[in-house]
């Protein structure tokens, strides 16, 4: 198996692991804690099951890569890479904003995942040179 391929997949676990410790660090702060419990929102959104299973979705998208990332043919696997990883870098510039807003610990995550992303990119776009 390619170096990179290993390297694409531990990246996308990683994305993943940032994005979740953010999201368990963020339950941790006692104002949204306590919205959570009294009334069943988070920054003012109510946790619809719809909400919840597009969360489970952006949670499965990453470690699904992880694992295609290790099958996949070369072409298909460096395009599939390429593709999702600007598209979830590019969904996750879009929620910049709300992320220099918020405490310290959410924009370092936010930094490291996309870090990870962006290597993700990178590997799948120069791995074309080394096939």
């Amino acid at each position: 198996m390619e170096d990179w391929k290993i390297k694409v997949s531990v990246l996308w676990i990683f994305a993943e692991l940032t994005g979740l410790a953010s999201s368990i660090l963020m339950l941790l702060e006692q104002r949204v804690l306590k919205e959570i419990l009294d009334w069943g929102t988070v920054k003012g959104m109510e946790m619809k099951p719809e909400y919840l299973l597009v969360g489970a979705i952006f949670m499965l998208v990453p470690l699904v890569m992880a694992f295609l990332s290790l099958t996949l043919k070369d072409s298909t696997n460096r395009w599939a890479n390429i593709i999702v990883g600007i598209v979830w870098l590019g969904l996750g510039l879009t929620a910049l904003p709300t992320y220099v807003a918020e405490p310290a610990y959410a924009t370092l995550m936010w930094l490291a995942g996309g870090v990870a992303l962006a290597l993700i990119v990178w590997y799948a776009w120069t791995s074309k040179q080394k096939a």
